[in-house]
């Protein structure tokens, strides 16, 4: 499978965990789907909560996801938000940061309808385990 088609895999799953989506405060619902480096494919979509801290995104729940299952590193992923392109938010950033730091972004429309960005673009000088000078493994 080329990169396109891996994208589009992977923009199609998104959109099928969107429908999952519990946000019944905003109405913005979200869909993640991310490759990982154990070659399976892993999804979320964001669920909300009345006092507002605790909703969690659908990138996060995605990563989550695959690093309770063993997945080690996410390799690509993939989101779907709203009308339109959505892109994940700082906290969702970091998180993938933690398990990707030379991931891969796209943020999606429909499968035709994409944008692809390296985390890098994204989160610049970002902060990661080797800041920590050895106080803890990664």
């Amino acid at each position: 499978m080329n990169e396109k088609e891996t994208i589009q895999k992977l923009i199609a799953a998104a959109k099928e965990a969107q429908q999952g989506a519990y946000v019944p405060y905003s109405g913005y619902a979200v869909g993640a789907a991310l490759l990982a480096d154990d070659g399976k494919i892993y999804t979320g979509c964001n669920i909300e909560n009345a006092s507002y801290t605790p909703t969690v995104c659908a990138e996060r729940v995605a990563v989550f996801k695959a690093v309770s299952e063993g997945a080690k590193r996410v390799e690509i992923i993939a989101v779907v938000a709203g009308e339109d392109k959505g892109y994940p938010c700082g906290v969702c950033r970091q998180v993938l940061r933690e398990f990707g730091e030379d991931a891969t972004i796209v943020v999606a429309k429909d499968e035709e309808n994409y944008h692809v960005h390296k985390l890098d673009e994204l989160l610049p000088h970002s902060f990661g385990p080797e800041n920590l000078k050895g106080e803890v493994d990664a």
